[in-house]
Formats: C-alpha cells, structure tokens, sequence
C-alpha cells in the first residue's frame, strides 16, 4: 500500500503547481479536497468496469423505470454506495481539451444525488469558472490523473490519512477558519481515551455493535478517529456506526466526502443547526463526542430553541443560557439523546460553561439540572 505522507505530498504539489499566483494559498483546499474527491472515486468505479456498467444499466432502464427507482438497480449493478453516468471521469476529459468546461459539467452531473450534494456544498462553481477563464481547468485535471487513488493501491484508512493530513495542510493556511472545523489530533485521541475508558471488557468479542454520535462534527475527525481508536485498543471486530451533524456547508461537505471514500455511510451525515433542526430526532446514540463552538452566539436558533425549553420534555427544559454562548446548549442535545441504559459523551469546553453565571442563572441552572439528574 501507498505511503499516505508521499501522497499527500503529490497532491499538495499539484495545487501548488497549478493554483499558484491564481489563487491565495488559503483558497487551495477549496479547490483541492473535492478533486481529490473526485479522483478517489473514478479510482473505484475504474475497478471492474464499474463505470462501464453504471453506464450501460442506465442506458437500459432510464426510460423504463421511474427516477426514484433507477439509482438502486444502478448501484446493485456496480455495487458502490455511488456512481457516475456519464462518458466523463477526469482521465477521459484529457481526449477533448478545446470542450473541457462543457464536459466536465457534463461528468459532475453524471454523478449519483449524495456526490452532487458534496459538490455542490463544496460551492466548486467560482473556483471552475476562475481556473477555466485562466486556462488551467485542464491542467488542473490532468495533473490530478497522476494521482493513483486504485483502492489496490490506496486503502480507505491510508485515503482517510491522505485527506486529514491535506486538511491539516490547508486548515493551518488559513488561521480565520481552521479553529472552527479542526481540533487537533492529540486533543481528540485524548478525550476518545476517555471515553472509551470504562467497560472496556464488555465491549470485547462478537457481535458488539455501537454508534458514535457528534453534533458538531466538522470535518468528521473525533468520528474517524474515535472508529480508529474503538478498533485497534478495543475491539477490531466490532461494529461502530458513525453519524454526525454538521452546520457550515463546506465542512459537511467534507465530512460527508471522507465517509464516502473511507467506505463509511455517506447519509449519515446531515447538514443544519443541530440546535434548531435536529436531523437526528428521536435517536440516541451509545456514545456522543463533539467540540462545540466557543462563544458562538445562537440568536439564529434563539425562536426554537426557547419554545423547546418552554416543553416539560424539550432538549432545553433545564433552561438556556446567554445567547453569546451556546455550549451548554449542545451539551443538552447531547444529554436527550442518551440510552436508557446508559451512554457515554465526551465534550470540549473552554472554562465559561464549568463555572459563570450567578446563582439562579441560565448556566447554574444548566449545572444544577444536570447534577440532580445525575
């Protein structure tokens, strides 16, 4: 198997060899992270003529069946969660440099709905339109062709470190963003150790199932690595499902791509407020895990979230906290969706939510609600 560093490394390469001068150094993941995508599964439909037969499963039954039906019996055929119908990958766009534009919305609209929905969130549309004036679209691809992401080459653990180490790349160029969708690696593998620190030895064995929940989840990192971490100190047999929800548009976006590539299930991840739009209603969750924003005001969801703390049973019925802060918040989503027969959840806070506010205030009744219910 490939070296994830050396490939990491190729690939920061072609955006600097490509982007430089056209773009700011903290615009390349953008651009970088949904090829790099992209590249990823042409790789996969590339084995056993995977592309091939989506095609021609397509050509036989679009006209004989409805649209909802049509993507299952394309899917059974290849069997991947995803496809592309188009003529189109990034190889073949090579053939037709004069038309490339016109092509490649061509291969992004061959696409199955959850690659569209990643792209689209992935607002690729400027950044196309800017390489394309300049002429470098082209080149853009080709280069990306260089890039050998054959899942006999590339397996999706050594493709999960190719894109975390990427994206620690390009989160580190951009100090205005990287603090708000990436937690350090040392932070999360210690707060997955604790969380995974008791009843170690009744999660050994056959047949153990658990999911992972995180209602901040970013990029999907203390997702991955609290599988990774669950597997190899734990149980490598067991079953763990990972589910998150995720705000901004970009990192739901790449938190659903790196499901997708890793072999993970892409649906998953939902996009919206965990706090006024709750993608996960009614479910909980064995263990929860999640760095919420740090006084990040809520006033957006303030109408919803005070006529559910008004319910006897609402998410927020111990009470809410000032507007500007928001942590205690996620803290009450998280409580809601524990079992009844007990979960676990790990949060990152700074010190505001452990200690202000005054006697009888929001956050002291926050506290005081959560001690007495133990």
């Amino acid at each position: 198997m490939a070296n994830y560093q050396e490939l990491a490394n190729l690939v920061w390469n072609v955006a600097d060899d490509v982007l430089r001068c056209l773009f700011k150094q903290h615009e390349y993941g953008d651009i970088t992270l949904p090829f790099l995508v992209m590249r990823r599964l042409d790789c996969i439909l590339d084995e056993n003529e995977r592309k091939e037969k989506a095609i021609n499963a397509y050509n036989q039954f679009k006209d004989k069946v409805s649209e909802d039906t049509l993507p299952p019996i394309i899917r059974r055929a290849i069997n991947t969660s995803f496809y592309n119908t188009s003529q189109y990958d990034l190889s073949r766009l090579k053939a037709d440099p004069n038309n490339i534009r016109l092509n490649f919305e061509n291969y992004l609209a061959g696409f199955s709905k959850d690659v569209r929905d990643i792209i689209e969130n992935f607002n690729l549309e400027g950044f196309i339109e800017r390489l394309h004036k300049n002429n470098r679209l082209f080149i853009f691809c080709d280069k990306f062709t260089e890039v050998d992401l054959h899942p006999n080459k590339v397996d999706n653990h050594t493709m999960g470190q190719i894109f975390e180490e990427l994206l620690r790349r390009f989160s580190e160029m951009s100090n205005e963003t990287s603090g708000e969708h990436y937690t350090p690696r040392d932070v999360v593998r210690l707060l997955v150790s604790l969380l995974f620190a008791e009843h170690r030895e009744d999660l050994r064995g056959q047949g153990v199932i658990r999911s992972i929940f995180d209602p901040c989840c970013g990029t999907g990192g203390m997702l991955t690595i609290g599988k990774e971490y669950f597997r190899e100190q734990i149980n490598p047999d067991a079953d763990i499902r990972l589910l998150g929800q995720e705000l901004n548009a970009q990192t739901y976006a790449i938190c659903k791509s790196d499901m997708l590539i890793t072999g993970e299930e892409p649906d998953n991840v939902r996009h919206g407020s965990s706090l006024s739009d709750d993608q996960f209603q009614g479910q909980r969750f064995d263990y929860m895990i999640t760095n919420p924003p740090f006084g990040v005001s809520w006033k957006s969801d303030e109408s919803v979230v005070k006529a559910e703390a008004q319910t006897a049973n609402g998410r927020f019925s111990a009470g809410t906290p000032r507007t500007s802060d928001g942590s205690l918040l996620f803290l009450q989503h998280m409580l809601s969706k524990m079992e009844n027969r007990g979960s676990r959840i790990g949060i990152v806070f700074n010190g505001s939510p452990l200690f202000t506010g005054d006697a009888g205030s929001g956050k002291s009744e926050i506290r005081r609600w959560i001690i007495e219910k133990d």
